[in-house]
């Protein structure tokens, strides 16, 4: 004869004997309900809206190496965030694409330096054609502090120093250029902080498009002023024909772009915090940052 296994322990079903056994089961019953409860309502923990970073692109392939580091440096500053790429031409992922893919809010952080057409009007556009999203657009990167210190750092790299005599040194701020005046006073504005930040060295705007200055008429006119020892520092967010155009036009020292430089990154976070102080998202809706 086979002994049959012993019972363990059997909940109580009849009378309750003690208080023990009451706030047990009270207790069991509660993790059960508690475990099936979804969180709603303005108590609920809410998502924080997306980060899309907004590169320009381009056919450089270092071009979406480049944005994607300082896109992965964001995510290692704000882990608590979501982030995600787009770009307005020529490499994927599209904007309108990464904005198809989401849902809730969103704020767009442009990688971009000034206020002009791209910020103006393509963003917006995009932005608009996603009705199924709360979207806020961010201020541009540029001007700012933070990017004076990028762009000091980056010619630090390239091998430039400041001779003892300022009236040696000179820098051109190599940009994209635009027709549009607002962004001609961003740049204009950024070159006056980069000569800031260099302790006085006169910098100079130079554009690859879309009027003058060219990079070598700036050049020219430190030259004229006695400048011997000039550079010219990259304006751009990553690599691309206008940088390299730009850069070939350096008599000297030429950074590289800005990329993932960690001030870069820290910008994009502020940036993107700007725009969520603003004013409250509502839904559908469209916010332009200033």
């Amino acid at each position: 004869m086979t002994a049959s296994p012993r019972p363990g322990p059997a909940a109580p079903s009849g009378p309750l004997d003690s208080t023990a056994q009451l706030m047990t089961r009270i207790t069991a019953q509660l993790s059960s309900q508690l475990g099936h409860l979804t969180l709603s309502g303005p108590r609920a923990a809410r998502r924080p809206p997306t980060l899309v970073a907004v590169a320009h692109g381009s056919r450089d392939p270092e071009a979406l190496r480049t944005v994607t580091a300082l896109v992965d440096r964001v995510r290692a500053l704000r882990p608590d965030l979501p982030v995600r790429l787009g770009h307005i031409e020529l490499n994927q992922p599209l904007l309108a694409d990464t904005l198809a893919a989401l849902h809730g809010e969103a704020v767009l952080v442009p990688l971009l330096f000034g206020r002009g057409y791209h910020v103006k009007r393509d963003l917006p556009d995009t932005a608009a054609a996603a009705p199924h999203l709360s979207v806020r657009i961010a201020a541009p990167l540029g001007p700012h502090p933070l990017l004076a210190e990028a762009l000091h750092a980056r010619l630090a790299e390239a091998g430039w120093r400041r001779s003892r005599g300022l009236s040696e040194t000179g820098v051109v701020l190599a940009a994209a250029g635009s027709r549009d005046p607002d962004s001609a006073a961003d740049t204009a504005r950024a070159a006056a902080l980069l000569s800031a930040r260099l302790g006085g060295v006169p910098v100079l705007p130079g554009y690859a498009s879309a009027g003058g200055p060219t990079v070598a008429e700036a050049v020219r006119a430190l030259t004229d002023r006695g400048r011997r020892r000039i550079a010219v520092a990259s304006y751009f967010a990553a690599p691309g024909r206008f940088a390299t155009q730009c850069a070939a036009a350096a008599p000297g020292v030429a950074s590289g772009p800005l990329g993932d430089h960690p001030a870069v990154a820290r910008l994009v976070v502020h940036r993107y915090e700007q725009a969520l102080a603003s004013a409250p998202m509502s839904h559908p809706a469209v916010t332009v940052g200033v």
